[in-house]
């Protein structure tokens, strides 16, 4: 999957979870402190993802994943 498609289905899945404007998500977003994600959220995220690209994400490794781009980059590897 070409990885412009990756980002916009991440950015989707993050403006649902977090209940925010897609275009106010910029790629190097933090999750916590620029788009105000709590530990619960965080965890929202994760399943998200999973949901969307149909994979299982390491959830400890997926949980330090800070950025739009980290994880963009980090879903591609399971992609792949």
């Amino acid at each position: 999957m070409e990885t412009t498609e990756v980002r916009k289905r991440v950015k989707d899945s993050i403006a649902k979870v977090l209940k925010i404007d897609q275009e106010s998500i910029s790629n190097d977003a933090n999750f916590i402190f620029d788009l105000g994600a709590d530990s619960l959220q965080s965890v929202l995220l994760v399943a998200a993802f999973e949901e969307e690209f149909d994979i299982e994400l390491d959830e400890n490794k997926a949980l330090n994943v800070q950025t739009v781009s980290d994880a963009v980059d980090f879903i591609q590897e399971y992609l792949n």
